[in-house]
């Protein structure tokens, strides 16, 4: 069996959490920064799924709006939208609706048909399990509350994308993003913060959800997932290292060229010198977490490095960390790298899992392509 696909939540929601107001107009939360931003996650996917309600209430189309995104998609043999799914308990919904017909207002040529779309009854699970058997690797889940509600109680969610808008509705029939539910992410259970931005009046943040009973390989996903952080480079490769206790709590994120204060030049930072400094700086004594600990680690820790004194070997060694998990080793491009093998030689276990260095790869195709 596949495993299951990335699920990225998405939403827009007020200052007080609500999707909409009560009235039949649809109200717009976002801006067109906002819907750019959306239209970049929906083009970076592979399905993009709501539920009945949505369909009903405001009829969307989910495609990807740009021309020169969707032709990217086209470019790498992809078709030109996402796959379109539906979620519905009932299966009755009109057939004339925007997500069973629309296509693209400038695709070429006009009458081109659009996107393949799928309605399914059955539990998310069972969708999930589905979905991976038709080759989607990464599902964006656009809505509504109830659908955005049950993926988080289900554990079902990786990442939450979700954007503010400067204001208040206070109207309690309206619809709220979360509807009540025994979460899995609550009580305690902290969400890493990966990525915040202001666009224009809206703000928004991106979050990873790291799954109760995680496997090596759901954290290193949320690994790669947070590399997409790293500000671009020409020069460097986008990194991103997570460090998780031995009761499996993540206690330290770090991703390439990531500001911290203190560090030195953000240009040279990398992932696991950052995630690292994060839990030593300052501190008189050694974090007693990390004698138990594991670093992930999207990319093979640097060993030489010419930007600093100390490489992210040197680190993690320095930190008596036990335990290193990583997807690519790093390819003989910018350096000659033995990080892993330098590791092994010092005692610490590290775990490589190459079946997900594809999604290394893809963050990094602006090097490695």
């Amino acid at each position: 069996m596949p495993e299951h696909p990335y699920v990225v939540l998405s939403c827009a929601v007020s200052l007080d959490g609500y999707l909409d107001d009560a009235t039949p107009e649809r109200l717009l939360l976002s801006n067109d920064a906002d819907f750019d931003r959306v239209d970049a996650l929906r083009a970076s996917c592979d399905a993009i799924l709501v539920g009945a309600g949505t369909v009903r209430a405001d009829n969307p189309r989910l495609l990807v709006r740009s021309a020169d995104r969707r032709a990217a998609r086209v470019a790498r043999g992809e078709p030109a939208s996402p796959l379109r799914v539906v979620l519905s308990a009932s299966g009755d919904l009109d057939r004339k609706a925007a997500v069973f017909t629309a296509a693209p207002p400038d695709s070429d040529p006009p009458d081109s048909d659009p996107p393949e779309t799928v309605v399914f009854s059955g539990s998310l699970s069972d969708l999930l399990d589905d979905l991976a058997k038709r080759g989607v690797r990464r599902l964006m889940v656009e809505g509504g509350a109830s659908v955005l509600t049950a993926f988080l109680a289900e554990d079902l969610a990786d990442e939450l994308q979700i954007a503010t808008a400067p204001f208040l509705i206070g109207d309690p029939a309206a619809p709220r993003a979360f509807g009540p539910a025994q979460f899995a992410q609550s009580p305690g259970r902290r969400m890493i913060l990966a990525d915040s931005a202001s666009l224009g009046d809206v703000g928004f943040a991106r979050y990873l959800a790291a799954r109760e009973r995680s496997t090596d390989g759901d954290f290193l996903r949320l690994t790669i997932e947070l590399s997409r952080s790293s500000p671009p480079s020409l020069r460097a490769y986008s990194v991103g290292a997570i460090v998780v206790d031995g009761d499996g709590e993540v206690i330290s994120t770090g991703y390439s060229r990531e500001l911290l204060r203190g560090l030195g030049d953000p240009d040279k930072n990398h992932a696991e010198e950052v995630a690292l400094a994060k839990l030593t700086r300052g501190a008189a004594q050694p974090d007693p977490r990390l004698a138990s600990a594991t670093i992930y680690t999207s990319l093979e820790p640097c060993s030489p490095r010419a930007s600093r004194p100390l490489s992210c070997t040197d680190h993690i060694l320095a930190a008596g960390i036990p335990r290193v998990v990583l997807a690519l080793r790093e390819p003989a491009l910018l350096a000659a790298c033995d990080g892993a093998d330098r590791l092994r030689a010092a005692g610490v276990e590290v775990v490589e899992l190459p079946e997900l260095a594809y999604l290394v790869r893809a963050v990094n195709d602006h090097l490695l392509q």
